[in-house]
Formats: structure tokens, C-alpha cells, sequence
């Protein structure tokens, strides 16, 4: 028989270790994994590289500052580059869903490299009553924003599609829409990404401080402070635990917060726990420029550190990007930290960093990179085992990686909507050099080589 792909002699992860094994491909799906030689159409040479299942990035805003139908191009481009095989969005609709969910569907439809899925950002008791009809568009996973409210709710949602204009609402995330919110998608079997941090409390920190006239990305960390994420992540866990749903925090990069979260689990709340990137290699004690602003704050040295720990002890789950889609003329809008944009692009670099600061520096194994990236994700988010494994009859969803190619980061070598990159100029040492999505190549040595539109919305099944 001829197969469509095989991938040879590559160093293959899988949960128990590494293999070394012929990857065969055929219709889009592993078949199998083989050391016997294959007749097939199109052979992948993988000596001296390794293959690991597609990441998953569990956290991409894109829509927001250019309309979905173009930001799903420009995104889904660096994504591949970056050898992420799956993106999940955070969508933010200011109105029903009954009246534009589906026009985000459509709109993304034909658009995406790379395959992707959608939670539903909550804002208000409208929204909370429609969350069925999320579900029913197989939207299967909701967000709430617990830092957006009072003095401090003001946010861009997602521009209509073909739109050009930015959508900026101003909401109030009170506890009771996140308790009705926590309660419904419990009721639906989804479950609930939390943004931690106490709006009051923020509100009140960034009064002050700007009331001392204090400036620079140390005010903006303390004016939030760890303590007001502990006060939201408390909350929350007890209407996780009031109403058996399961709680997923997103971007967590404290110390303060993870020993919180670690106290609530010992209360019985069922918790999945992400953290991103940025939290790993800055802090406001190494970085100055505005371009590091982001909700939560990057914190300390201690803080990126103990991001590290946990990571390392598999007390993280999961490692998302908060990918921002944003532009330098918006994100340094102001003269000071506060008139700064929060957010900043990451999807294109976030293997890379955990390669060089992880895996290169022994910090983490490449099963640990494969579970934090992919696994974990997809079983979390009712993608496994299609997505997140290897296995037989699973998606031919797979990244090869050269742990040894080095290059340095620049703001255009992904190809997304953004002009600029944090990591600019930063040399890393492990890249992905092959991106295979369904079993077609869509990226190879930096080049996007797939077919705008082989990306599709996966389906998900309620945990």
C-alpha cells in the first residue's frame, strides 16, 4: 500500500520517552508508527530532528485591532511559522451572541492556516442566558474578565467582520456575572477560563500611583497587585467548587498566585492552570520599555522564578501565549506605562522560548514540553484525542523541531498583523522547522508553503 507521508528517522516524543520511529501518514491521520519502510508520496527525511504532537496555544486575541477574516491570515501565518498547529481564540463580542456569533464563525471560516478553536469571552446576564447557543456552534469553553469593571472596565471588543473600526465598550464584571457565568457553563459541562485579578482593587491601586505621579512597568506591577489576583482567584474557586465547574486560569505568572490556586485546590476546586511566556523570561526588575505592559503584570526576578519551579514540578498545566494582534501606534499611545496598551504578540516565538530557556537549559524535558504545549490542552479542552497525541487515527497534526537551529528574533520573521515583538533581536537555540497540519506541510524553514483555508474550527466534545 502507498501511504500519502512518511516522516523518517526523526526522534519521536511520546508520554513513555522518546522513540526512534517512521511516522506514516495517510488521509490526513497517524496511522501508524513504524520502523519498517513505506511506499508513500511524499517523504519527510527527520534525521537528527524531532517530532512532537502540533502544540496547542490555549490563548490568542486576534480579531480585536484588525477585523477576524484578515486577522485569521495574519495570526494563523505566524502561528504556523512558529510551529503551533492549533490556536484557540478569545473572542470579546459587546452584544448578543444570537446576533454575531455566527458572523465570527463564518468569517473565520476560510481564513486560517492553522486549525482553531473559540472560547466565548462572558460579559453580561444576556450573553450568560446564551451560552447554550455557543455550545450548539461547538464554542465549548467560556472567559471571564474579573479585572474589567468600575473605574477600570473599559476594553476593545472584536471588530465586526470586514470592519476597520475599533469596538471600544466599557463592561462591569461584577461576582454576580461571574457566578451566573461559573453556574451555567457548569450546567453545559464547559468549562470556565478565569482572567484573576479584582477590578476594585485595581482600580484603586492605579489611582493612587498615578496620583504619586509614579511611572514605569514596576508601578504598573505594583498598582496590580499578586494579593488582588489571590482576592479574584478565591472567589471564583468557591463558585468552582459551589457549583462543580471546572476553573482554568489563565496567564498566571505569581508566586502569590500560584500558592493561592494551590490552597483552593486543597478546598476541592477543579483547577487547570496556564501560564505564558512572558512570565518566564521577563520581569520589570531586568526590562524597562512600555512594550513588556501586559494584564497581569510581568512581577520580580522571585516571581519568573518560581514560574520556572512550577512549571518544572508540573504544577502548571498548560503554556499559552495571550498572543496580542496589536500595532506599535496603538500600543505606545501614551507618554507614560498608563497610556501604554496592555498585550503584545506572542505565538510565533513561544516553542522557541521553551526550547532555549527550558528544554536547552535542562529546566523542563521534551515529554514536559510536549504535555504543557499539547497534551494537556487537548484533553483539557475536549480535543483528545484527535489533537494533543500521536496515537492511531489521530490528526497528522505534527512539528518538527531542530534543537540545535539557532536565529534571532525579529518583529517580521512571522508574518502577523504586529510590527514589533518583545524578544526583538534575542538569539534562541531550538526552532520548529516543519509545521503539519492534518497531514499537510503548511510551514517549512520560516516559509508558509500551506493553502489559506486548510485550517478548520475543530470539534470538541464536553468533558
Amino acid at each position: 500500500m502507498t501511504y500519502d507521508t512518511v516522516i523518517t528517522d526523526s526522534h519521536i516524543i511520546l508520554p513513555q520517552g522518546m522513540v526512534n520511529k517512521n511516522i506514516i501518514i495517510d488521509e490526513g491521520k497517524i496511522v501508524r508508527l513504524s520502523n519498517d519502510i513505506h511506499a508513500c508520496d511524499n517523504k519527510i527525511h527527520g534525521d537528527g530532528l524531532v517530532s512532537i504532537p502540533g502544540p496547542i496555544d490555549t490563548h490568542v486575541h486576534y480579531g480585536v485591532y484588525s477585523p477576524i477574516n484578515e486577522a485569521a491570515k495574519t495570526e494563523s501565518h505566524a502561528a504556523a511559522i512558529g510551529g503551533i498547529t492549533t490556536m484557540m481564540r478569545m473572542l470579546r463580542l459587546g452584544d448578543s451572541f444570537s446576533s454575531s456569533l455566527q458572523a465570527q464563525v463564518d468569517a473565520a471560516s476560510q481564513n486560517h492556516y492553522v486549525d482553531y478553536a473559540i472560547h466565548a469571552s462572558v460579559f453580561n446576564l444576556q450573553q450568560i442566558h446564551e451560552m447554550n447557543l455557543c455550545v450548539e456552534k461547538g464554542v465549548t469553553s467560556f472567559k471571564i474578565y474579573m479585572n474589567l469593571g468600575g473605574e477600570v472596565g473599559h476594553v476593545y471588543m472584536d471588530m465586526p467582520p470586514n470592519s476597520s473600526q475599533l469596538v471600544a465598550s466599557q463592561v462591569d464584571v461584577t461576582d454576580e456575572i461571574v457566578e451566573q457565568t461559573v453556574k451555567m457553563a457548569a450546567s453545559l459541562g464547559c468549562p470556565v477560563l478565569v482572567h484573576a485579578e479584582d477590578y476594585e482593587s485595581c482600580g484603586c491601586g492605579i489611582k493612587t500611583a498615578k496620583e504619586k505621579k509614579q511611572d514605569g512597568l514596576s508601578a504598573w506591577s505594583e498598582s496590580r497587585s499578586p494579593e488582588f489576583e489571590a482576592k479574584a482567584i478565591r472567589t471564583v474557586s468557591k463558585f468552582g467548587r459551589d457549583y462543580n465547574c471546572v476553573i482554568y486560569f489563565v496567564h498566571i505568572g505569581s508566586d502569590r498566585a500560584l500558592k493561592q490556586i494551590e490552597e483552593e485546590k486543597k478546598l476541592g476546586t477543579k483547577i487547570f492552570v496556564e501560564t505564558c511566556p512572558h512570565y518566564l523570561t521577563l520581569s520589570y526588575e531586568q526590562q524597562s520599555s512600555y512594550l513588556a505592559k501586559v494584564m497581569p503584570p510581568i512581577r520580580t526576578e522571585h516571581d519568573r522564578m518560581a514560574i520556572w519551579r512550577a512549571l518544572s514540578e508540573n504544577r502548571i498545566d498548560t503554556v499559552g501565549t495571550d498572543h496580542v494582534a496589536n500595532q506599535l501606534k496603538l500600543k505606545l499611545g501614551g507618554t507614560d506605562v498608563w497610556g501604554a496598551l496592555a498585550g503584545f504578540p506572542g505565538i510565533g516565538t513561544v516553542i522557541p522560548i521553551l526550547l532555549n530557556y527550558g528544554v536547552n537549559q535542562n529546566k523542563i524535558s521534551l515529554e514536559q514540553l510536549v504535555r504543557f504545549t499539547s497534551r494537556n490542552a487537548a484533553q483539557i479542552f475536549g480535543m483528545y484525542p484527535q489533537k494533543g497525541t500521536l496515537e492511531t487515527k489521530s490528526d497528522a497534526d505534527i512539528t518538527i523541531l531542530d534543537l540545535k537551529k539557532e536565529k534571532k528574533v525579529t518583529s517580521d520573521l512571522f508574518g502577523g498583523f504586529s510590527d514589533y515583538i518583545v524578544y526583538e533581536g534575542i538569539n534562541l537555540k531550538g526552532w520548529p522547522v516543519k509545521t503539519i497540519v492534518r497531514g499537510k506541510i503548511v510551514a517549512e524553514d520560516f516559509e508558509v508553503i500551506g493553502r489559506l483555508g486548510h485550517g478548520r474550527l475543530v470539534p470538541r466534545k464536553i468533558n
